[in-house]
């Protein structure tokens, strides 16, 4: 590991000096470790990725620029070698997983580089489900027997298999398709040249003879754009450099360029030169196919059909191995549950594997295999990384002036770079429309995962409030009907009761009080005793009055001599003076010489 010079330490922290609270902090300075992959292999991984591109590219570029198709992917080749030296300056001053995603996080917000992120997710799932079908079709035009769903499905599986046990035995296989790869276009090339000159150069043109349409520059501007495509792949080398050994991924990025620059325009010249022009849509899913029927018959096809299933099969792996690289490096940065981190025994993080399997299952199980509507996230995704990654750039210019890199970008070229694959956005948005929407559909809920795993601490806070406010307004009614509840049980209990007695028997006026409590409800009672004279009351009565005020403490009992005559007269003086019911009057049974009868006490009540 190079160490890191004290003033290399300076230079960072006074470049960050004055800086947005929002800036993102610059990441440790590291270099690549001494370990980890070499050039072949790492080159392997991205490189079934871009080199499949031909695949398909060359029928696009035909479709759209016509006899043009060789000069628009050329010009595509002129943009992808100015994207070299701008991820090489990235990378190489940022040396850590995560591409795009990386090279904002470090010179912006996080919020930006998480969009990069989820762009670069989609893309990855758009390439795995595309690549694992279109394998399994090219399959199946040589043994129909299997069924599509469920072959995708499988591809899918074994590569997710192949991603967790361990990205050196992903590389071995993805060595072996790509050499197998690279062997198969060489001798369709070779092939279809000694075809060309036995049989000359009648078809080629024709074909030249026949016009664009919409002439030149509308062909040339639509052919640049769909030709774009032929660069996916480029950006996932970046996404796995932490695996890569010291001064590795400039030579990937290097590899891929020549090997694009030189395979797309050679096929699709060489389709110019085997297949009219109107015949490139009958065959657009498998023209190089069919150009090897052409020039070397059905054993080339064979050959070319075989290779496209494997090249295929190994751009899902780029996927699988990019976009693990990917997510973890966004979960370390707690853009994404921790959960995500686990490792297992072999040291690789299966749970980011087995979700990303999940939902590029879904995804298929949703389209039905219908995956036209899948382009178009792949198509958008891919190319707004590609610009954002150039941004990545000119911030690093700009905010991180200071940082040591092995290669600087000129700004002129970045400024190129970026304008030539906004142009191809433009393009791609004016030939299939719809895409933009279907896009929008899978990347709005990505980006709103991010969004709430970011503003997390503000989401919190605010249920926190909302919750804190709900239970005040709770607490406060609750409080202000539990105050009503209990003034209204307290009104209930402040109703006086009247209880008459002579005062002679203690176990009455027990009776008396046992009554009250269990079938009334006050709080308050008046014992009234009515005599001739004061000195009639019984000796004992206040004693035990004061006995069953404590013995019955909810209860208040007062006691009340009253000089006069029992009668209804004076329960009815009583009842206005005290505000006391009658019906609220109690009496112990009379005896036999009592002069009233109960009819005659104005309601009151016999208890005892």
């Amino acid at each position: 590991m190079a160490s890191v010079t004290e003033s290399q330490l300076n230079d960072v922290e006074s470049s960050t000096e004055g800086a947005p609270d929002d800036l993102a902090p610059v990441s440790t300075i590291t270099s690549h470790k001494k370990g980890g992959m070499g050039t072949l292999p790492s080159t392997a991984i991205c490189g079934n990725d871009i080199t499949s591109s031909c695949l398909y590219v060359s029928a696009l570029a035909i479709l759209y620029a016509g006899r043009w198709a060789p000069v628009a992917l050329l010009m595509v080749a002129v943009v992808l070698y100015l994207f070299r030296s701008i991820y090489g300056e990235v990378v190489g001053a940022l040396p850590l997983n995560g591409g795009a995603y990386n090279a904002l996080l470090n010179t912006t917000s996080k919020f930006r580089a998480s969009i990069a992120a989820c762009l670069t997710v989609l893309s990855y799932m758009a390439t795995a489900v595309i690549s694992a079908s279109e394998a399994v079709h090219y399959v199946h035009a040589i043994y129909s027997n299997i069924p599509i769903i469920g072959a995708t499905i499988g591809v899918l599986a074994f590569f997710s298999i192949l991603t967790i046990i361990g990205i050196s035995e992903s590389a071995g296989v993805a060595i072996v398709i790509f050499l197998f790869h690279l062997t198969s276009m060489a001798l369709l090339l070779g092939v279809g040249g000694l075809f060309i000159v036995h049989n000359g150069l009648g078809i080629f043109y024709q074909n030249l003879a026949t016009p664009s349409e919409g002439g030149f520059a509308v062909a040339l501007f639509f052919g640049f754009s769909a030709s774009l495509l032929g660069i996916s792949g480029f950006e996932s080398s970046a996404n796995y450099v932490e695996e890569q050994a010291e001064g590795v991924f400039p030579k990937t990025l290097r590899n891929m360029w020549t090997a694009v620059s030189i395979i797309n325009p050679s096929m699709a010249l060489l389709a110019l030169c085997l297949v009219p022009m109107q015949d490139v849509t009958t065959h657009q899913e498998a023209l190089l196919a069919h150009m090897g029927t052409i020039s070397g018959g059905n054993w080339l096809s064979l050959l070319v059909s075989v290779d496209a299933a494997l090249v295929l099969s190994g751009a899902v792996l780029t996927s699988f191995v990019g976009v693990n690289g990917l997510v973890r490096r966004i979960t370390l940065d707690r853009c994404l549950p921790q959960f995500f981190l686990k490792v297992n025994r072999r040291g690789t993080t299966h749970r980011i594997v087995i979700t990303f399997f999940l939902l590029t299952v879904s995804v298929l199980l949703i389209t039905e295999g219908e995956l036209k509507a899948l382009a178009g996230v792949y198509t958008i995704s891919f190319l707004t990384v590609m610009a954002l990654f150039g941004l990545g750039n000119l911030y690093l210019k700009t905010k991180r002036a200071s940082l040591p890199r092995p290669e600087t970008a000129p700004l002129a070229s970045v400024m190129i770079a970026i304008a030539a694959v906004i142009t191809g956005l433009i393009g791609n948005a004016m030939l299939n429309p719809s895409y933009l929407a279907v896009f929008l559909e899978y990347f709005i809920p990505a980006l709103l995962v991010v969004v709430v795993m970011l503003g997390r601490i503000r989401i919190l806070q605010a249920c926190l409030f909302l919750v804190r406010s709900v239970l005040m307004f709770l607490i406060k009614r609750m409080t202000s009907t539990t105050q009503q509840m209990r003034a209204i049980i307290d009104k209930i209990n402040s109703q006086e009761m009247v209880f008459f007695t002579r005062g002679d028997n203690l176990a009455n006026l027990n009776r008396a009080m046992l009554y009250v409590q269990q079938n009334e409800h006050t709080n308050k009672i008046k014992v009234v005793t009515i005599v001739r004279a004061k000195d009639e009351v019984p000796p004992r009565l206040a004693n035990d009055l004061e006995f069953l005020n404590e013995a019955y403490p909810e209860i208040e009992i007062e006691f009340v001599v009253i000089e006069g005559k029992f009668g209804p007269e004076l329960i009815d003086e009583l009842s206005h003076k005290w505000n006391v019911p009658t019906n609220l009057m109690f009496i112990g049974s009379p005896g036999n010489h009592f002069m009233y009868g109960l009819a005659d006490l104005k309601g009151v009540r016999l208890i005892i």
